[in-house]
């Protein structure tokens, strides 16, 4: 019995592991014509008036959005410069229950395309 309970008390970090662990895979991938900056100055507004928090970071290539989450992963947006416009990057880890229809966070994201 002992052996048995020490291999579980072992395996059980792996297991929680990979349930807290998110995918690095974006959910979303899109191309627009606008800046990195003009696209987070789009999305942003729209974030807050969803009642997201969204916080910006940004670099000289690229904006990050983040929106927090109490439940969940936090919901990452990225855009980068790419050729004539950007590239937008969307990480959106809501509930496998509310996969039917697109979030709040991707539709935001959407509509400044």
């Amino acid at each position: 019995m002992r052996p048995l309970f020490f291999l579980a008390v072992a395996l059980s970090p792996l297991l929680l592991a990979g349930c807290a662990s998110a995918p690095n895979d974006p959910t979303l991938t899109l191309q627009t014509s606008k800046t990195p900056a003009e696209y987070a100055e789009c999305v942003v507004p729209k974030l807050q008036g969803s009642a997201l928090n969204p916080m910006v970071s940004q670099t000289q290539r690229s904006y990050r959005i983040v929106v927090p989450s109490k439940i969940a992963a936090d919901n990452v947006l990225e855009a980068y410069k790419a050729g004539d416009g950007g590239k937008v990057f969307i990480y959106d880890r809501h509930l496998l229950a509310s996969n039917l229809l697109p979030s709040n966070f991707e539709r935001a994201a959407q509509e400044c395309i």
